[in-house]
């Protein structure tokens, strides 16, 4: 191996490394922050410098989201070139995030019965005004919703849903055209690579968004709100973790057959992303360079899953709304029974399908779920305080479960790359955003192409 390649490895490495040395910084510099608490330095620093830093990050995320999900789905029916593959490719999808979402809050609920959290709760002192509950969809509302009214708004509102039907139904229209959209599949891909170019532009600035953002969650959370419902958060962060490292790693290796320390080994940049954003959506660009460019999973079949799986898949916040729900019963003294937990899960699993991921959103399905069995929603109101932190969590788990399903379906269709995924340093990324000299002789190419010929 010469010199320049062991340079460009060291230097490949570096981000992942300082992403997380950016994590662990904010953690410690927000528990000091939290236990000066000094009004100068939580209006400038905390409330200022931290938070302008770190929704300027997630912005820049959330700015590649939309363009990036249009072009690689255009790209990536365009690339299925059959429309009953791509019908396959969805049911496979659709069914597989189904699935997942209902053993997780099933296991959830099983293993908070188990441990029964929030047995003997003293309510005395909690402020429960200001919790209001949403009210549910019904299943017609959700499915009916998926279709535009206004293709445009949704792009604009950044309506995931509707998106994705809106692309799949222009690149299956491209398709029938046949030969003459050739021309505009060769826009939209440069648009595709355009997109994951600029996708490297701003994770460049990750360590210091993340830094930012997690360390103003700790300044402003600190630790000692755990205190009063340490049983639930134990309970919940246990759930969390036996999902993320048992469950969907068994179901990894059981429909796959891929190696499930391979897969945690290249998800870690975006479950970082995650955990710090706490947003499915805005983690949407890294989720998709992890699983195309670090595990081998095909285009055209990424492009369709990753941002299906953002929007429907919510294991995490499924887990958040069992558990929570066994803590809340046991609190207000409530036998739910086994009826009521059936309609827990029912709950929890319509309610993912048709609610965005974004920060929060977990809180807003707990209000319909808890409404539909007849709890209380003043109970939120103990869980409020940690729940920011739970959320990130939680949606490191939520994007993992994308991952897992979008490697499992790419896997029975033939679309995975085993050599790029077996190999641990395919796809990493570097600090160095430098033009890449195949890139160098394209752009050369461009440019001589677009001048006479002598």
């Amino acid at each position: 191996m010469d010199e320049s390649s062991t340079a460009d490895r060291s230097s490949n490495t570096s981000l992942t490394t300082k992403i997380m040395i950016g994590m662990g910084a904010g953690l410690a510099v927000g528990i000091v922050l939290n236990l000066i608490q000094s009004s100068f330095l939580e209006t400038y620093l905390v409330d200022g410098l931290f938070t302008m830093i770190g929704t300027a990050f997630v912005n820049a995320l959330k700015m590649l989201v939309v363009p990036l999900v249009v072009f690689s789905l255009i790209c990536g029916v365009l690339g299925i070139g059959d429309i009953r593959i791509l019908g396959r490719v969805g049911g496979k999808s659709f069914g597989l995030y189904m699935l997942t979402t209902t053993v997780a809050i099933a296991v959830a609920i099983a293993v908070a019965t188990i441990i029964a959290p929030g047995a003997g709760f003293n309510m005395e002192g909690v402020d429960t005004s200001g919790v209001t509950a949403a009210e549910a969809p019904s299943v017609w509302e959700v499915f009916a919703n998926i279709v535009p009214t206004n293709p445009v708004a949704a792009l604009a509102n950044g309506e995931m849903l509707q998106i994705i039907f809106y692309v799949i139904i222009v690149g299956v229209a491209a398709l029938m055209l046949g030969e003459a959209s050739a021309p505009f599949a060769r826009a939209c891909e440069y648009m595709n690579d355009l997109m994951m170019k600029i996708v490297g532009i701003v994770m460049a600035a990750a360590p210091y968004g993340v830094f930012c953002l997690i360390a103003k969650v700790f300044a402003q959370q600190g630790v000692e709100l755990f205190v009063p419902v340490l049983a639930y958060v134990g309970t919940l962060t246990g759930v969390l973790f036996l999902h993320l490292f048992v469950t969907l790693m068994l179901m990894l290796k059981l429909f796959s057959g891929l190696d499930p320390f391979t897969f945690m080994a290249k998800i870690r940049p975006a479950q970082i992303f995650a955990f710090s954003t706490a947003s499915s959506n805005a983690t949407i660009p890294v989720t998709l360079r992890s699983v195309t460019e670090r595990m081998g999973v095909d285009n055209s079949v990424a492009s369709f899953t990753v941002p299906f799986g953002a929007t429907i898949n919510m294991d995490g916040t499924a887990i958040m709304q069992g558990v929570a729900t066994v803590f809340l019963a046991n609190v207000y003294g409530i036998d739910l029974g086994i009826s009521g937990y059936l309609t827990v899960i029912a709950m929890a699993v319509l309610a993912s399908i048709g609610t965005a991921g974004v920060p929060g959103v977990g809180l807003v399905m707990l209000t319909m779920v808890l409404t539909q069995v007849g709890l209380p929603i003043e109970g939120i109101a103990l869980i409020l305080g940690v729940d920011r932190l739970m959320d990130m969590i939680r949606t490191a788990v939520n994007i993992t479960g994308d991952a897992v399903v979008t490697t499992i379906v790419a896997r029975s269709e033939g679309k995975v790359d085993l050599a790029v995924y077996g190999d641990p340093n395919a796809g990493v990324v570097g600090d160095d955003l430098s033009i890449d000299p195949e890139d160098e002789d394209r752009l050369a190419g461009v440019t001589r192409g677009a001048q006479p010929a002598e």
